[in-house]
C-alpha cells in the first residue's frame, strides 16, 4: 500500500505537512526526529489523517492535488 498523509504541528497548530510514503510510522518518526528543512521548524508533528492507495501513481497524484489551493480547501473541509 501507498499512503498520502497529513501531519499537523503540535507547536504551531495552523501548520500542516502533506506527503506520501509506504510506511507512515517510519515517516512520522523521521519528521519528528530530524525532518526536512520545512518540517523540522514546526516539530513535533502528529498524524491528522491518511489515505491508502494500492497504486503509487495514484498516491503521488493525490499528494500533488492536496498541495494545490483546491486540494488544501478540500482537505480542510473534508479530512
Amino acid at each position: 500500500m501507498h499512503y498520502v498523509y497529513i501531519l499537523q504541528s503540535i507547536s504551531h497548530p495552523d501548520r500542516f505537512y502533506t506527503g506520501a510514503t509506504k510506511d507512515i510510522n517510519r515517516r512520522l518518526a523521521e519528521h519528528n526526529r530530524h525532518g526536512s528543512e520545512y518540517s523540522s521548524r514546526y516539530k513535533p508533528w502528529v498524524l491528522k489523517t491518511y489515505v491508502a492507495f494500492s497504486s503509487k501513481v495514484q498516491a503521488i497524484l493525490f499528494e500533488k492535488y492536496l498541495k494545490t489551493p483546491s486540494g488544501r480547501a478540500f482537505a480542510k473541509k473534508r479530512l
